[in-house]
């Protein structure tokens, strides 16, 4: 099923400010919001859908990286938060509580974050997010790859199970806000009751507090190890392009939301071939004979080889294309193509008896330059392969 824009799903322009971006992510919150639309599973994944487009437009890089490439800027099949197929209501209140508490909007539903199936709010600190580099070949960007990367990162404590507590009798529920984790107040007023709800401030939002702490992560619910990451790299990514898989940076503290996991994609350099673009180029060096006879010759591409007749009479400088031998656009809407630019190679070191053979053959009449119009010039052959 093909995703729907970002900006349409909200509402807004893409040169909306943040402050607007906000505004439209509330309005549509509100309406598809899970409390006021019991059971209706369209109304739920609606709400979801425009978590997902808030959680990349409120991030100026995820937004640039978004404007650029479109959904694609984001590994495809990572699941997760960004993949929007995934998603945990717990984990759109908890990573937008400035959203959904603390404000007239809380008002509305209880206020803030939902409660999980204990009762209790979303424990812990968010993880924050991780950055590495991925090098890949030319076959690898051209066609998409799977990559199983370890990745040096926190992870949950096995120990604690990431509580951070010696043991479940270790773990105390907050007695100020009953586990909540928020305190509402009831305030009257001209208009009626208004009612605010506000971080814990007990407890700090986590519901419960740790009386003993576990020995191996010292109360963090995390130690630092090692995780396999699965990545799906999708086909004509480029150097520099930034994918992100949610919830697989560092682990939070005492059970919090993982951050993420950006990859960031670099290129490794072929033997022969040259990227420009969606373009692949490649010097072609040929003997004068071939050149003056023709030839058929096998030149390297992304994917192997392919063979390419070389007509008699082919000038230094000539370009002939292979259609599609190029990059994919990231996008899937073109494919690029193989530009080979033909050298006519010049001896620099001949014998006494081929330098004789030469002068002959300079004296002959069709040795002597006599380009014709049908000759097109550098810069005509330059303007032929960019347009």
């Amino acid at each position: 099923m093909t995703k729907r824009d970002y900006y349409e799903i909200l509402g807004v322009s893409k040169n909306a400010s943040a402050e607007e971006i906000k505004k439209a992510y509330r309005k549509v919150a509100m309406q598809y919001h899970p409390d006021r639309n019991p059971g209706d599973k369209t109304a739920e994944e609606k709400f979801k859908e425009a978590a997902e487009a808030y959680e990349v437009l409120s991030d100026p890089d995820k937004k640039a990286k978004y404007d650029r490439y479109g959904h694609a800027a984001f590994a495809p099949g990572s699941g997760g938060f960004s993949g929007g197929q995934n998603v945990n209501m717990d984990d759109i209140f908890s990573q937008f509580g400035d959203i959904f508490g603390d404000d007239i909007f809380g008002s509305f539903f209880g206020g803030g974050r939902r409660s999980s199936s204990s009762g209790a709010r979303a424990r812990g600190a968010r993880g924050s997010n991780l950055r590495i580099k991925l090098k890949l070949n030319y076959e690898e960007l051209s066609k998409g790859v799977t990559k199983n990367i370890k990745v040096k990162k926190y992870i949950p404590c096995d120990t604690c199970s990431g509580s951070g507590a010696k043991d479940k009798g270790s773990i105390q529920t907050c007695s100020t806000c009953g586990g909540s984790g928020q305190v509402r107040k009831v305030t009257s007023t001209f208009l009626g009751q208004m009612q605010t709800v506000t971080t814990c401030p007990t407890c700090n939002g986590e519901g419960s507090s740790v009386t003993s702490k576990c020995s191996v992560c010292k109360g963090e619910g995390r130690v630092y190890g090692e995780e396999t990451v699965n990545i799906n790299i999708p086909a004509g990514v480029q150097e520099g392009m930034q994918l992100s898989l949610s919830g697989k940076g560092n682990s939070g503290e005492r059970g919090g939301t993982p951050g993420d996991l950006i990859i960031l994609i670099e290129e490794e350099a072929h033997k022969e071939l040259h990227r420009d673009g969606l373009n692949v180029a490649y010097e072609l060096h040929i003997s004068f004979p071939d050149a003056v006879f023709g030839t058929q010759l096998e030149v390297p591409t992304i994917d192997g080889r392919a063979k390419i007749k070389i007509p008699p009479g082919t000038q230094s400088g000539k370009i002939f294309r292979l259609k599609g031998k190029g990059f994919p656009d990231v996008n899937g809407y073109s494919k690029g193509d193989q530009l080979i630019h033909i050298n006519v190679w010049t001896p620099q070191n001949i014998t006494h008896e081929e330098k004789e053979m030469l002068n002959k053959m300079n004296n002959s009449p069709n040795f002597k330059p006599q380009p014709g119009k049908s000759e097109k010039s550098f810069f005509e052959k330059v303007k032929e392969v960019f347009s």
